[in-house]
């Protein structure tokens, strides 16, 4: 059954912020549109590891979304799993279904609750999908997290104190997608989707973001789902690594 039944929704922003209440930075209705509104349910929009107990957190059940699937999968509490494939191959088309952005077929549960049986931004606000480019809608950075940042995470990733005061054209590509995740992260996702998130960063930055975005699974616990074209840095996060090829997962060696 295809998941349509949010489409009577209207697609329009609707106002959903009240006087002093702090809406979640990773609340994806934010990144769909704006800071004030919701979308329809498909609205246009290094070290080591130590081991932590697995239990199911995302599980995918027969999940199909254009040329992608079906194709069942589970991401554990506290996990990563990256997935690689060629450019075209559907990797984005799968998140975004996960997130439920896009129409698709079949399941996805969070702790064994159905994406079906819950509202959009509920689901999105649990499951965020973080893209390689994401979308700023007012000219100071600050403007993006309503409520209060980790003191401690904007120096984990480079970034200045006075990063907050920034003007969104004032920051480099790298900076913009460092910030992004932040963003994300204080929403405090229990799952990350995690498009190509260190794709316009230097070998420094890239380092960083992989050591906060370890942390932040291990503490949270959250499970990921990380997107990357570099071998080496999905065999540096990843407890497990798939290709997608054909609309298929196919496990790959660690």
């Amino acid at each position: 059954m295809i998941h349509d039944n949010k489409l009577a929704r209207s697609a329009a922003c609707v106002p959903k912020r009240h006087a002093g209440q702090c809406l979640p930075p990773g609340d994806p209705c934010r990144d769909a549109s704006s800071p004030d509104s919701e979308v329809g349910r498909y609205g246009q929009i290094t070290g080591h590891r130590q081991a932590v107990p697995i239990t199911t957190m995302l599980r995918l059940a027969q999940l199909a979304t254009r040329h992608v699937g079906p194709l069942s999968l589970h991401v554990g509490l506290g996990e990563c799993v990256c997935i690689q494939g060629a450019s075209g191959s559907g990797k984005t088309l799968l998140l975004r279904a996960i997130a439920d952005l896009d129409p698709h077929q079949g399941e996805i549960y969070l702790d064994e609750q159905p994406c079906s049986a819950q509202p959009a931004a509920r689901w999105r606000a649990a499951v965020t999908l973080l893209m390689a480019e994401s979308h700023w809608w007012a000219e100071r950075i600050g403007d993006h997290f309503p409520c209060s940042i980790e003191a401690d995470w904007l120096a984990r990733l480079a970034l200045a104190p006075e990063a907050l005061d920034w003007s969104v054209a004032r920051c480099s590509t790298g900076e913009r997608q460092r910030l992004a995740l932040l963003r994300a992260l204080m929403g405090r996702p229990t799952v990350l989707l995690l498009d190509e998130p260190t794709g316009n960063l230097d070998e420094q930055s890239t380092r960083l973001v992989e050591a906060l975005l370890d942390d932040y699974r291990q503490r949270q616990p959250a499970a990921l789902l990380w997107i990357s074209h570099d071998d080496r840095q999905a065999a540096r996060v990843a407890e497990r690594r798939y290709r997608l090829h054909d609309g298929q997962l196919t496990p790959l060696p660690r």
